[in-house]
Order: structure tokens, then C-alpha cells, then sequence
């Protein structure tokens, strides 16, 4: 098996390689790379690897700037110290997202995994079933138009339009241009971001979720950090970290 490491922390990035080795003795790691410019470099040579091994904050921004250039199926398990990423992880041929310190029994349960995944999808029952299942459904994504919420004791419809942001606090809430708050009946951020359409709603922290039409202006500090103002009285003090920046600006003038 051949392997790329993507690892910003020499340390680590030998800590890694000798993990995947006492698991894979005769494994070839063919490179170990600590930027976002030195790991989009490598794929675009080309060089056929079986897994990628990716931590995700490297010394110049995060790999899935590098990784949205692969345009095959390499498989991928993340390693990383940070948890707020594994959603838009499990979008990029993830097989595992593993959280450090990296244990050798939790990578060899991720390696394992790969292969069963190797073994289930080279299936030709499974690909003729898997066919027949997509055959004649509409490929586009079906998001929700409206959302109910609770009002006292009683549920009221409120339509994406109507929506200025989704925040975490202990519980979700829904909060409209109007400056009204409803309880919602979901249980995290990442359960409502799989049903709005990205279009329209941006992810800009893990307290926040915010419509477009919500944002008034924003300015960045020296940091690169991002401060939202949005429209209303009394809006709450949004922030988007340097790393979500560019995306957030490329999202905001698509």
C-alpha cells in the first residue's frame, strides 16, 4: 500500500509513519508534506497513493484547500487535533476522522475499515444494487423551504425567507429578520446544515448559522479574522475565523 501524509508537525508526521508501519509492515510511505501549497503540488503530479493520511490545520491554511483539487476517489482519513470539521470532512472520500493523539488501535480499526469498504464496493451485486437504487431519482439535492418551530406550547411553520440565523446554545434556535427566537427541535448545527441549502445559509462558527440576507456588512481584523454585522437590533457578535475567510467571502460575491 502506498501512502501520503499530510502533517505540518515533523514529530507527529514520524509518530504517524511508524504507527502505519508496525500496522502495515510493507506499506510504502511515499511522502510527508506540512503545507497546503506542498500537498496541491503533489496532486497535481498525479502519483497514484492508496490512502491519504491528512491532518487538517497545516502551516499555511487547511488541507481541504489541497484536497478539493484530487479528481479521483483516493481515500482519506483525517487525523487532527480539531472536531468542528468533520462534516465537510465526511465530503471528501473520508474513511475515518480520527482525533489526536492518534492511538494505534483506533488506526487500525480505520485501516480495517478501508479494506472492508474496498472488499463491499468491488461487489458487482452491490454495484448492480446500488444502480438499480440511484436509477430514475432526481439527482439534484432537496432542501427544506420551511422550518417548524415551537411557540409556547404550540408549532408554527417559518419560512427560509423569514430566517436570519440558526445559533447554539444549549439547544438549537431559530431566529427571524423580525428579531424573534423559536425554539427548533433539532439537536446540533451539523443536523441542520445537512438540510438547508449552501446556496443561501453559511456556516460561520459552530454557535452560528447564517442566511444571506441577514448580513449587513463585516469587517476583517488584522488577524484575518472576520466580525459580521447583521441586520436588526441588538444583532449577537458573530465571528468567522481567518481560516473560514476566504470561503465565506467567495460564498458571499458567488
Amino acid at each position: 500500500m502506498r501512502i501520503v501524509i499530510f502533517e505540518d508537525e515533523p514529530l507527529l508526521a514520524n509518530h504517524l509513519e511508524r504507527l502505519v508501519k508496525s500496522i502495515l509492515p510493507n506499506c510504502d510511505v511515499v511522502a510527508k508534506l506540512a503545507s497546503v501549497r506542498e500537498c496541491a503540488a503533489w496532486i497535481k503530479t498525479k502519483e497514484h497513493v492508496d490512502l491519504i493520511l491528512a491532518d487538517i490545520q497545516l502551516s499555511d491554511g487547511v488541507s481541504f484547500k489541497a484536497l478539493e483539487l484530487l479528481d479521483d476517489q483516493t481515500p482519506v482519513i483525517f487525523t487532527t487535533a480539531f472536531d468542528e470539521y468533520a462534516l465537510k470532512a465526511f465530503r471528501i472520500n473520508s474513511i475515518d476522522y480520527l482525533l489526536k493523539p492518534i492511538e494505534e488501535d483506533e488506526l487500525r480499526h480505520s485501516l480495517l475499515k478501508l479494506e472492508q469498504l474496498k472488499i463491499k464496493y468491488a461487489n458487482s451485486h452491490f454495484q448492480n444494487g446500488l444502480a438499480s437504487m440511484l436509477e430514475g431519482r432526481d439527482s439534484s439535492t432537496k432542501y427544506k423551504t420551511r422550518f417548524l418551530v415551537y411557540s409556547g406550547k404550540s408549532m408554527l411553520p417559518v419560512q427560509n425567507d423569514e430566517i436570519a440565523f440558526f445559533s447554539k446554545q444549549e439547544i438549537i434556535f431559530l431566529s427571524t429578520l423580525d428579531g424573534k427566537q423559536y425554539v427548533t427541535e433539532y439537536r446540533s448545527l451539523d443536523e441542520v446544515q445537512e438540510l438547508i441549502s449552501p446556496e443561501v445559509f453559511f456556516r460561520a462558527n459552530r454557535q452560528f448559522i447564517i442566511h444571506e440576507q441577514a448580513i449587513d456588512r463585516f469587517e476583517t481584523d488584522y488577524m484575518g479574522k472576520i466580525h459580521l454585522k447583521l441586520k436588526g437590533e441588538n444583532p449577537p457578535e458573530i465571528h468567522i475565523s481567518k481560516d473560514k475567510a476566504s470561503e465565506f467571502k467567495r460564498w458571499l460575491e458567488r
